[in-house]
């Protein structure tokens, strides 16, 4: 099936993985090899790739230790029929976390589940960051796609110094400037009022969260210095001020 002409895949594919806060995790169960599904919570890392916590106690954490052959659904959870909205189904391998990883994945999870500060450090719990390997997106009639990781992952390609600087940035902008996150959210994006915080910054856009309310704001432009990254925040709180008047 075609997409419709003004279809973007590749962009609602990337706001689903950024936004999605569950999903369900399909495994392959130890020894008879029979497909075994698991809701999981869920976090992105700066390129979009999933990260989950998990137990080594959970079925399916056993099933991957086996077998790292995953796939991952996640929806939209827009109201009404269930089957009207966008969802992925994300096939990859998930790997654990490597001594170099588990800073960042901790902090980027942690801050869109903190709850799960109550048991991330309990022994039988690790990150785990799911490598995608294709993504068959439904998104409505004439939206059906199928793409390659290419084509939905974030380029983090000289974007170092962005990534070094994004922890300070997201802890600043929540603690000094949550006027213009409310702005970003509800002049630019149409969202809501409310208690908007950065749960994450990465070269293609900043993650806002409202309690379960999750929205994307795309930057007009790729970021890749921290300097960068203070210029476009400043240019869409600009934006978003004009609006407000």
């Amino acid at each position: 099936m075609q997409p419709t002409p003004d279809f973007d895949p590749s962009r609602v594919t990337r706001s689903l993985l950024r936004r999605s806060r569950q999903g369900a995790l399909a495994t392959l169960a130890v020894g008879s090899g029979d497909p075994y599904c698991a809701l999981a919570n869920v976090a992105s890392h700066p390129d979009g790739s999933p990260i989950l916590l998990i137990s080594r106690l959970a079925l399916h954490t056993r099933n991957i230790l086996a077998d790292a052959r995953v796939s991952l659904m996640l929806d939209e959870r827009a109201p009404g029929d269930p089957l009207e909205g966008s969802r992925i189904m994300l096939g990859g391998i998930a790997q654990e976390a490597s001594e170099s990883e588990k800073s960042l994945l901790r902090r980027r999870y942690l801050s869109v589940h903190p709850s799960a500060q109550v048991f991330v450090d309990f022994k039988d719990f690790s990150f785990f960051r799911i490598k995608p390997k294709s993504a068959h997106l439904v998104a409505g009639f004439g939206r059906i796609n199928d793409l390659k990781p290419e084509q939905f992952l974030t380029d983090l390609t000289d974007a170092e110094g962005m990534l070094e600087a994004e922890e300070g940035a997201v802890a600043h902008m929540n603690a000094d400037h949550l006027d213009a996150l409310n702005l970003y959210a509800t002049k630019l994006l149409h969202a809501d009022a409310g208690d908007w915080r950065c749960t994450g910054c990465d070269p293609d856009g900043m993650d806002l969260q409202n309690g379960a309310t999750v929205i994307r704001l795309d930057f007009p432009r790729r970021i890749v210095t921290p300097g960068a990254l203070r210029q476009v925040l400043k240019e869409l709180a600009e934006q978003a001020r004009a609006l407000n008047n």
